[in-house]
């Protein structure tokens, strides 16, 4: 078992027996946001031939996609299952995606530092986000590029991620999120500032779940994308 003060074994498990490739299963929602997280990315920068850690990467919905797109992808995860299943579902793809079971921690110990980061839907699901985020930034080079979403916290979001989307419409399994540990964008910015990260852009994700799509928004009231540089 992977010992680290960032991984929560309570969080870790609730994604363990998810069948992340099922576009209709329990991961629906993050199919849907895929494309848009994708978008996000390349709206700054090329993926070609990029070395990119997914941090959190589950299933590997974001890496495969970022590999077809010509990067050269390291996902990394806590949970043991998940890496199994993205393995696997890359073998089947014919992608060559470098996947590991590993915390941050001790992935940091290589002092291996990437061009680019993306993290996705984990902040809200680690125990101490601000020290993540400094590990985070220990992965980067020197003007490298950080991807983050996440969840802001509010009445709102309260509303509308966690009682409409896991126990009215039951997009996600109940329990999903923690509302204490949804982080409000203010937030996000001044740990993100402690790390030596330069906000560039912050964007919503507006979601229908009547219609399953997904689009960019100025409002960052539920779903939120944001952009950083490391300044040293």
């Amino acid at each position: 078992m992977i010992n680290a003060h960032s991984v929560n074994h309570t969080e870790v498990n609730k994604f363990t027996e998810i069948d992340w490739w099922d576009p209709n299963g329990p991961m629906q929602p993050l199919h849907q946001l895929n494309p848009i997280r994708l978008a996000y990315v390349e709206q700054f920068t090329s993926l070609n031939a990029v070395d990119i850690a997914d941090i959190g990467c589950g299933g590997g919905l974001l890496a495969e996609v970022m590999s077809l797109a010509g990067a050269a992808v390291t996902g990394i995860d806590a949970n043991a299952s998940a890496i199994a299943i993205a393995k696997e579902h890359a073998e089947l793809s014919g992608l060559t995606i470098d996947y590991i079971h590993t915390s941050i921690e001790d992935y940091a110990k290589q002092q291996r530092t990437f061009n680019v980061i993306t993290c996705m839907e984990l902040l809200e699901h680690v125990d101490d986000p601000a020290a993540f985020i400094q590990q985070l930034a220990a992965l980067l080079k020197p003007g490298g590029q950080l991807f983050l979403a996440t969840l802001n916290r509010n009445l709102k979001s309260y509303l509308g991620a966690v009682i409409a989307a896991e126990y009215i419409l039951q997009l996600l399994p109940r329990g999903t999120h923690d509302y204490n540990k949804l982080i409000k964008p203010s937030e996000l910015a001044a740990y993100c500032r402690s790390a030596g990260l330069q906000l560039q852009n912050l964007q919503g994700m507006q979601f229908n779940p009547l219609t399953g799509q997904v689009k960019l928004s100025q409002k960052v009231d539920i779903n939120y994308l944001a952009y950083f540089v490391r300044s040293f």
